[in-house]
């Protein structure tokens, strides 16, 4: 018997509902075409001056060189770069957190929690100031530290969730076979928790992404500064909208790649390991582990490192 939250809609309700979806989205394409309108109308300055539009061939001609094209692609190359070392460092303090976090050993699971209380609650931008003026590491490795501590704290809290989750059996099959829980954590519990929150990892690495944006303020050359700080103070304010407007394109693209990626893992790391069957489908529903397969699992792994049955 499948069981809802609310009444299924009856026809006057589903069609209201597509009546009211319609008028939603004529409202928002009338929205935003009547603020692309209103961009590009031309307007008059204080002194009578009449300035071009928004969208005016004059305010993108710029684009015309090859320079700029070169100094805003340094200027992306420069962000992936932070992003890329800092979710790598971030993955291996997250790694650190969860397992300190869940430890058993309270003079390891307390001091651990504080800790990871601590960046958790500290803004990111005031790590990066405080790791640049204290430790004058300057201003990549400000910002790689600061995002690298503050999602690392995410991402274990994510992972010890995961690993929460676990069905308790499986820890004690590891116990069983003669698994120290070190082992029994790294070799059964982490790489199932690891699998089940990857696509909740993926989604912070795309708030990584988005966060070094911030690395501006501490003068790292980052594409929000190449584009929207540099360009604009080098070819005037005339051309400060559209270098706005080229850089939210290309954080949009590439936040929105992650993002994809992220959808992607998340169907295909799901509980029946394929994503969600679509309604009626006659496959048998997905079967609890079975604890003897968790079993063997595990003396599998213990063998191979060379232990004793």
């Amino acid at each position: 018997m499948t069981s809802v939250l609310y009444d299924v809609p009856g026809p006057k309700a589903r069609a209201r509902s597509r009546v009211i979806s319609v008028f939603g989205i004529v409202l928002i394409v009338a929205a935003l075409i009547a603020l692309v309108v209103v961009l590009g109308l031309p307007k008059a300055s204080a002194n009578g001056a009449v300035q071009p539009g928004l969208w005016d061939a004059s305010r993108w001609d710029v684009f015309n060189d090859l320079q700029v094209w070169r100094t805003l692609g340094i200027g992306a190359l420069n962000t992936l770069r932070m992003a890329a070392v800092a979710a790598i460092l971030a993955l291996v303090i997250g790694i650190l957190f969860s397992f300190g976090r869940a430890s058993e050993n309270a003079w390891v699971r307390i001091p651990t929690t504080v800790i990871l209380e601590f960046f958790r609650g500290m803004p990111v931008l005031l790590m990066m100031l405080f790791i640049l003026l204290v430790f004058s590491t300057g201003s990549f490795w400000a910002g790689v530290a600061a995002l690298a501590v503050y999602n690392g704290a995410i991402i274990g809290e994510a992972l010890r969730a995961g690993i929460k989750a676990l069905p308790s059996g499986q820890r004690e099959a590891g116990l069983a076979i003669g698994l120290t829980p070190i082992a029994t954590r790294f070799r059964i519990e982490f790489p199932q928790a690891f699998r089940q929150m990857l696509p909740i990892i993926i989604a912070q690495l795309v708030v990584l992404l988005k966060d070094t944006s911030l690395a501006f303020v501490v003068g790292y050359n980052e594409l929000l500064r190449s584009g929207n700080y540099n360009l604009s103070q080098f070819f005037g304010n005339r051309y400060s909208f559209s270098f706005f407007f080229i850089v939210l394109a290309i954080y949009l693209a590439m936040n929105l790649s992650l993002s994809w990626l992220a959808r992607v893992i998340a169907r295909r790391t799901g509980s029946n390991g394929g994503g969600v069957k679509p309604t009626g489908s006659t496959a048998p529903p997905s079967k609890p582990a079975d604890p003897n397969l968790i079993y063997s699992n595990a003396l599998g792994a213990q063998s191979t490192a060379g232990g004793v049955v």
